[in-house]
């Protein structure tokens, strides 16, 4: 065993790392007990240092990623929150005459035991919720057969890069992330399907794909995700119009578009300001047409930071239309251009749409998982992500309710989440309270954090440097904070992410002085 550190260098609630061998080892201190796990995030390589030791109401002591909120526990270094797909090394640890020392061969970790050998899970979708499920599945022990079918050839995979400008080094390059690899599904007995689901018949639980070929299970995951909305205009057919969806979209941006090409942007949420953003990088001419906010995601982040959002993009060359929006799209065969309602036409070579999404729910009846009352598309479950016995949904396509609001949560680190808590309900484990939704973007090398439920607020409290991308706001509905959104401070909202009422109390002004 290695001599490290002093005990009285490792202080509770922060996270001291050490290099032993060349592996990086966390230190976390609980009371009396030192504990030693890996000391980088598995999921993309993130330092665990500093502020990230955490005690979670539902996990007990915990280390929590700042990167991407990734949650582990201190003592055995297993997930309990996503976004990771693999635990951390728990490093033996003894303290003698007040110093640390650890050893650098990693405690081997019991498998869970096995359970529900004789059952089958089949999962519809290949995106973050079908992983997390999987994932959590055989990490709980579940012996039974698990099949996922999904439309493209690839695992499961990290879509957020997508829109973040992995197309930047060309078409060949367009290789994101996998969220679990070939050799995961093999070691864990998982079949893969290429197919399109055409019917589900939730009684039987039983699917039936394009070709003819059917499946059925014990129980059957719905996360198929959403599909881009593609607005009804003249010439949305023409070749050079775009979605952003999936690798082979991506794929085709890659090769389509060159820096010396005009690109118009329909839309005005994070995806369309992440892909001017990588546009610009890449040399294109491009203009955002979003007439439904004069200042861009004011709706979601309010006036302040919307603000500072437009003027990064204004000021590395993006351009603007918010008084005007599209009433069609002009050319033959291929784009050339657009028209506005108020007449005036801007030339393009090609046109990106991205509006929104709409769930993927077109194989069921129309009355399974629909709500009267809510409104919204997608399918309902219950607190436990229970369409009806047997059948569950979760990601995009779920809507559930958050203090009697029904809520569908499109973002990745969500998707996940409900993924797990139906891998849970599955296995019949306990309920675990869902945490607030967190969501990144990154713009023209600044990153922005969300974490909050995206409900309305009345007023925005500023702590920190606006305009130098370093600062904490305060989203307000009344006396209650119902939102963050910061930049330059991803440890804080690490500590958010594990326990966003705690967080608040202690570490959030909420007054004005």
């Amino acid at each position: 065993m290695y001599d490290v550190a002093a005990v009285e260098d490792v202080k509770e609630g922060e996270v001291l790392s050490v290099l032993i061998k060349e592996q990086s080892i966390a230190l976390i201190r609980v009371g009396g007990e030192v504990h030693a796990v890996g000391g980088r995030c598995p999921h993309k390589g993130a330092p665990l240092r500093g502020r990230l030791h955490c005690h979670s109401k539902v996990h007990g002591d915990v280390v929590v990623c700042p990167w991407h909120k990734a949650v582990f526990g201190v003592r055995d270094g297993k997930v309990k929150e996503p976004v990771a797909f693999s635990s951390l090394p728990v490093y033996p640890v003894r303290l003698v005459e007040g110093r640390v020392l650890v050893g650098v061969s990693p405690i081997s970790a019991g498998e869970a035991q096995k359970c529900m050998e004789d059952s089958s899970v089949l999962v519809l979708g290949g995106g973050a919720a079908a992983a997390s499920a999987i994932y959590t599945l055989r990490e709980e022990g579940f012996g039974g057969s698990i099949v996922l079918i999904g439309e493209e050839s690839l695992p499961p995979y990290d879509r957020p890069s997508l829109s973040k400008g992995i197309f930047l080094g060309g078409p060949d390059k367009v290789q994101p992330p996998l969220l679990l690899n070939e050799a995961f599904f093999a070691h864990h007995e998982i079949t893969r399907v290429q197919g399109r689901v055409v019917s589900l018949d939730c009684k039987k639980r039983r699917v039936e794909l394009a070709d003819g070929r059917d499946y059925s299970a014990d129980h059957v995951l719905i996360a198929t995700g959403g599909q881009p909305v593609k607005p009804a205009l003249p010439g949305i057919e023409l070749d050079g119009v775009m979605t952003l969806h999936g690798v082979r979209d991506a794929r085709q941006i890659a090769e389509c578009i060159t820096g010396e090409q005009a690109v118009i942007l329909i839309g005005g949420g994070l995806t369309t300001l992440e892909l001017a953003s990588a546009l610009r990088q890449k040399g294109a001419g491009v203009t955002i047409i979003a007439p439904e906010q004069a200042i861009s995601m004011e709706a979601q982040w309010g006036r302040e930071v919307g603000r500072i959002l437009q003027r990064l993009h204004a000021d590395n060359g993006v351009a603007f239309v918010t008084d005007s929006k599209v009433v069609r799209i002009c050319g033959t065969d291929q784009v050339e251009g657009i028209e506005l309602d108020d007449g005036m036409k801007l030339p393009c070579t090609h046109v990106l749409v991205a509006i929104g999404s709409e769930p993927c729910r077109d194989f069921l009846p129309d009355h399974i998982g629909k709500d009267s009352k809510n409104g919204m598309t997608g399918i309902v479950v219950d607190k436990d992500m229970r369409v009806m016995p047997g059948v569950y949904a979760a990601g995009d396509v779920a809507i559930f309710q958050h203090e009697g609001t029904f809520c569908r949560v499109e973002h990745w680190r969500q998707a996940q989440i409900e993924g797990r808590a139906a891998a849970r309900t599955i296995l019949g484990l306990p309920r675990q309270p869902m945490p607030v939704p967190w969501y990144w973007t990154q713009q023209f090398g600044k990153k922005l954090e969300y974490i909050g439920w995206g409900g309305p607020f009345d007023r925005v409290l500023i702590e920190g440097d606006l305009n130098g991308f370093d600062f904490m706001a305060a989203y307000m509905r009344g006396p209650k904070v119902v939102a963050l959104v910061s930049a330059g401070r991803s440890s804080a909202m690490a500590r958010a992410a594990v326990d966003f009422d705690d967080f608040v109390a202690k570490e959030v002004r909420t007054t004005v002085v």
